[in-house]
């Protein structure tokens, strides 16, 4: 059991009747109580079909298993933009985003490999000095002694920088990045939310889409690529002809893709070891355990709470018939923490055996492509941490995002002693 979990979450998640229960609600995550309603799920009903929400019927997949079964049957469990997308939260008609996460095969292998070799091995090799300076820089100029928000100073701070690398854009404007990153993933109607309706957020990514078309136009004319994403696509056979709308859908994806994963994993990590102090200490005394900590965090705090697929034929799953047509959510936040998959997973354990078998990034032909980019900038932090012996303080609970989709971390007061 969580430790963290308040008393009236549990009585409520285990006294309301089960087919009452709705996990897309999205003050479930910013309040922090949605544990004990996926406990319930996963021990009573792993496949769960919700018949009333905000965001129409859906079944919700909660065990490690049957999500891995979802996440690589494609043939059965659709992404395409047409019939929904990779959200519970349809695209409101007229403003359909589609981007190489909403397709299926062969489209979605097509474009993906415009962009991969952005993040290959070779090229990650190539940014890892640049990323540890960034980072050395900003830990080196945080205040001692006195609270800050580590997610503005630290996570926004790195992951901004990182982004604009990947995308070769002006480094003193790349907080226009991370602003098209919230517009793209915020719910429209969260009072402090960057826009309040589907018009404004679709003008927002035209403005975005413009700025990269601009950019587009201008790395289109090179004799070859360069290494950053929109000289990639601007060459590759698969996407120099998309039109403005696909551009539009496809910078929006990899600006969160760059952002969400690494920024809340930054934030997460830090408030994870403050959980588990004797594991922090652990770390500290063999920093060989970094990359071991790296997959732990990701799995412990699981960035991407759910990804959404439409079944394009009737399918048995958990002795439930999900019907051709019907939304199923693969709840990952659910599938990390599945007692029957691994071991003490309310634990954050530094040195846990096979830590990368998390499925934080997703499975399949649509398994995160920045997955390995995302451990080397985590990677990157805790071994500059460790390097300093920074004594990271954590002030107050963290201050979460009101999202069924993005684990976001608004804010996380920290003090160095």
């Amino acid at each position: 059991m969580d430790a963290n979990v308040n008393f009236d979450a549990r009585e409520d998640a285990y006294s309301r009747p089960l087919d009452s229960i709705d996990v897309s609600v999205p003050e479930l995550y910013q309040n922090d109580v949605y544990q004990p309603y996926f406990e319930r799920l996963r021990r009573e009903d792993p496949v769960h079909y919700c018949a009333d929400s905000k965001f129409g019927p859906y079944w919700s997949v909660t065990r490690y298993k049957d999500i891995m079964k979802v996440a690589i049957n494609h043939q059965v469990f659709s992404s395409k933009w047409e019939l929904g997308g990779v959200r519970l939260e349809d695209q409101v008609q007229g403003y359909e985003r589609p981007s190489f996460i909403q397709m299926d095969e062969p489209d979605h292998g097509q474009r993906r490999m415009a962009v991969s070799p952005a993040v290959a091995p070779e090229n990650l090799q190539r940014m890892e000095g640049i990323i540890r300076e960034r980072t050395s820089r900003v830990l080196d100029e945080l205040p001692h002694g006195r609270p800050f928000n580590w997610v503005q100073e630290v996570s926004i701070e790195l992951t901004s920088r990182m982004l604009a690398t990947l995308f070769d854009w002006p480094l003193e404007d790349r907080h226009r990045l991370m602003f098209w990153s919230d517009v793209t993933v915020c719910h429209v109607d969260t009072a402090d939310a960057p826009v309040h309706s589907e018009a404004e957020r679709y003008a927002e990514l035209q403005k975005m889409a413009a700025a990269m078309k601009a950019l587009w136009e201008e790395r289109a004319g090179g004799n070859a690529p360069r290494y950053d994403l929109i000289s990639m696509l601007a060459h590759s056979d698969a996407t120099r002809h998309i039109d403005f709308r696909e551009l539009l859908a496809t910078c929006s994806l990899l600006i969160v893709g760059g952002n969400d994963t690494t920024r809340n994993s930054m934030s997460g990590g830090v408030w994870g070891l403050s959980q588990f102090p004797e594991q922090y200490q652990k770390l500290r005394e063999n920093p060989e355990l970094v990359p071991s900590l790296v997959s732990e965090i990701i799995r412990w705090h699981t960035p991407v709470l759910h990804l959404r697929r439409t079944a394009l034929a009737d399918f048995e799953l958990g002795g439930k018939t999900i019907r051709k047509g019907d939304k199923v959510a693969m709840w990952f936040v659910s599938g990390n923490r599945d007692e029957e998959a691994i071991k003490d997973p309310h634990d954050l354990i530094v040195d846990r055996a096979r830590a990368r078998e998390h499925i934080s990034f997703g499975f399949g032909v649509h398994r995160c492509v920045g997955n390995r980019l995302a451990e080397l900038q985590l990677r990157i932090l805790w071994e500059e941490i460790l390097k300093r012996d920074l004594d990271i303080g954590v002030m107050d609970k963290p201050k979460y995002l009101r999202s069924n989709l993005i684990h976001g971390v608004r804010e996380l007061p920290v003090q160095i002693h």
